[in-house]
């Protein structure tokens, strides 16, 4: 099949984050996800209480980072190497900083978590996930300085650009605040990723392409797009039972997604298009977890539109 796309040798029509790292280090490139004990000031009362209402009770519900042993480190490590051996012995792996608010806390403590994890075999990068109002210029300077060493992306959650969708989610900081986070880290020449949520209560797929569109306006380097899902253990799902909201159905979240990608840069690395729920707390959408099915109806959508990533795309 002709793909009019130019920047995915996989014929996707989008630019997936397997392709680029092929092309940015000539292998296949495996992430080791790390929890190194950070907390979240959206739990600890620092900026609110409870956290957002789609997260469950669990290790963001910590307070500040104050250090961590460096052989429980290791040890992660070690079992998430093991498990990917079984695909490929050698890697090369980034070390993925997934859980918490990884620059919240003795930000000294966490660059000794960072150097270690450096120090990793066959690590050839850094995915630090944090939150925007947990990076100010100190917490810029130090990720600079990694990030001149080795490949790093800071993930900041995002999830929607609209101040009363993220009020109503108990998200406790503004759009206005993520920008300013971003520009510390661009105007210094760190790669930042973002994550946004398609099926927010109240939001319409209007509003969810707008968000897009919002952020095509960033350098960014790299977007996750998660679908809004329902576990066991969290706000959102009392509110789900109450009938305060619906979940998106497949179809309208497969066309939401391609109209996303539409209006995007053509050379945003695209690491993720739909959410892993854990299958044993997902209350909705059960569709949800046939993920091959929703990306393969993503790539079918694309072809009968005769679409691709950035088609729409207005620098």
């Amino acid at each position: 099949m002709n793909n009019p796309y130019p920047y995915s040798a996989d014929n996707k029509r989008y630019l997936t984050y397997n392709h680029y790292l092929k092309e940015r280090f000539g292998a296949k490139v495996y992430r080791i996800a790390l929890d190194c004990g950070a907390g979240c000031p959206n739990r600890d009362g620092v900026r609110g209480s409870g956290g957002c209402v789609f997260c469950a009770e669990g290790a963001a519900a910590r307070g500040k980072f104050c250090g961590m042993e460096s052989a429980a480190l290791r040890a992660q490590f070690e079992r998430g190497r093991a498990e990917i051996s079984k695909k490929c012995p050698d890697g090369p792996y980034i070390a993925y900083f997934q859980s918490g608010s990884n620059t919240y806390g003795e930000l000294n403590e966490f660059a000794k978590v960072f150097e270690q994890a450096l120090s990793f075999e066959n690590v050839i990068g850094l995915s630090i996930a944090t939150r925007a109002d947990c990076v100010d210029e100190r917490t810029a300077d130090l990720l600079a300085g990694l990030s001149g060493r080795t490949y790093l992306t800071v993930e900041l959650g995002l999830q929607t650009v609209h101040d009363e969708t993220a009020a109503a989610m108990n998200r406790c900081h503004t759009y206005d605040e993520f920008l300013a986070a971003y520009r510390l880290l661009h105007e210094r020449g760190v790669n930042v990723g973002t994550h946004i949520i398609n099926g927010l209560p109240n939001e319409t797929p209007e509003m969810m392409i707008e968000t897009a569109r919002e952020i095509a306006k960033l350098e960014l380097h790299m977007l996750k797009i998660h679908l809004l899902y329902v576990q066991e253990g969290t706000r959102l799902a009392e509110m789900y039972r109450r009938g305060e909201f619906a979940v998106q159905q497949r179809g309208e979240y497969v066309q939401t997604v391609c109209s996303q990608l539409e209006v995007l840069p053509p050379k945003l690395i695209i690491a993720r298009l739909t959410g892993d729920g854990e299958r044993g707390r997902l209350i909705a959408p059960q569709w949800s977890l046939k993920k091959l099915c929703v990306m393969n109806e993503i790539d079918k959508e694309l072809v009968k539109r005769g679409s691709w990533q950035g088609k729409f795309y207005q620098k």
